[in-house]
Parts: structure tokens; sequence; C-alpha cells
């Protein structure tokens, strides 16, 4: 059974910016998805109602808010750092119910972070980063819920959405 994938809903103002930079960004024959914040790359398949249970448990707070506080380098693209102390537990507590059943890349750590370019040559990826750096001015947005995703070998499934509060 294929992985599920967990990512968190931003409200539709910051989506909708996200996207645009992603479209600006991304190469076009790459770009799969809208723009996404993921909190868990691979959950196990099998789980899906042990994981939509786990995101329910965990949206339960308020909505958290989160903040774009500037632009990092991937090496072959460029993503937006997002800082959001109210995501992080949100996405602890998921990950506290998998202990021992995550990735390697889920168990690593949690850098939560918007990929705006990918699959591109070093340079080009550089000149993004200075590009978007030279005009960047933190700004926030409200995450209104956790996604939860099948993975279908390219575009994502939304299986459940499961809104915070």
């Amino acid at each position: 059974m294929s992985a599920l994938i967990v990512a968190a809903a931003p409200d539709a103002a910051a989506q909708e910016e996200l996207d645009r930079l992603r479209r600006e960004n991304f190469p076009p024959e790459r770009n799969q998805l809208p723009a996404h914040l993921t909190l868990f790359h691979a959950l196990p398949g099998e789980a899906l109602g042990e994981v939509v249970e786990a995101c329910r448990d965990a949206c339960r707070a308020d909505p958290p808010r989160a903040q774009v506080r500037s632009v990092r380098s991937l090496g072959r693209g460029a993503a937006l750092v997002v800082d959001s102390p109210g995501l992080v537990a949100a996405r602890a507590a998921v990950a506290g119910r998998f202990a021992g059943r995550l990735t390697r890349q889920d168990a690593q750590g949690f850098r939560p972070h918007v990929t705006v370019q990918n699959f591109v040559d070093p340079a080009t990826a550089r000149a993004t980063v200075e590009r978007l750096d030279a005009g960047f001015a933190p700004w926030g947005f409200t995450v209104e819920a956790l996604a939860v995703h099948r993975y279908a070998g390219g575009p994502w499934e939304l299986l459940e959405t499961v809104p915070f509060g």
C-alpha cells in the first residue's frame, strides 16, 4: 500500500502566494503539486485510520500561526523557511504515535519549509535565492488544517483534511 503524506494546509491567501512563487520558479514539467509544507513524507499506507486519528488529536488546538522567516538554498532549488511552534507541536504529537515506524527522513527532525524551486542547476538555484532574498520581508499566515494524502506516483491524492480548533 502506498505511503501517506501529511502536509500543513495554510489559509487561502498564503496558499495562493506560495503557489504563485512555485509556478514562477519551479520547472513547469516537474511542477505536479501545489506548494506544500510537508510534515511527514511517508507514514504507513495501511495505517490511514490511525494517521487521521492522530491528526485529529493534534488539531484539537487553535489554528497555529506561522511565519515565513527567510529564503534558503536547497543546492538545486530554493525554499522558504517557516517558523511555527504550534505546527511543530502538532507534528511532534503525530510523530509520537508512530515512534519506531517513521522512515529515516521523517525521523531525522522537522525543518518546516516550502520548496518553491527544485530540480534546477546550482547556478539557477543560486540566482533564484538571491532574487527572492533581495526583496524578502517576513510574513505570516495561519495553518488551518492538516491534510492527509496518498502518494500516487506523481500528484498526491487528498484523502482527508483535518481542521484545527
